[in-house]
């Protein structure tokens, strides 16, 4: 994904595509409003909507390396 953001990716990808949000909701199968919140960069959507979503572009989410400046101490 060339360290683009989850919601970066998804937009640029449907652009490339010369798709709307309405066309690539509806090849997805999910509703515009929730395409709308990916691209926004909502922190809670469903993972298995996601998925939907980047299926159409060959890919899935997966576990990804943080930037260690960000992480948790436990």
């Amino acid at each position: 994904m060339n360290n683009l953001s989850l919601n970066e990716y998804v937009k640029s990808k449907r652009k490339s595509l010369g798709l709307s949000r309405e066309e690539l909701a509806l090849k997805a199968g999910v509703g515009l409003r929730f395409l709308r919140e990916l691209e926004q960069g909502k922190e809670t959507l469903k993972m298995d909507k996601v998925n939907q979503v980047l299926k159409l572009f060959g890919m899935q989410l997966g576990a990804m390396p943080m930037d260690r400046n960000n992480l948790i101490e436990l």
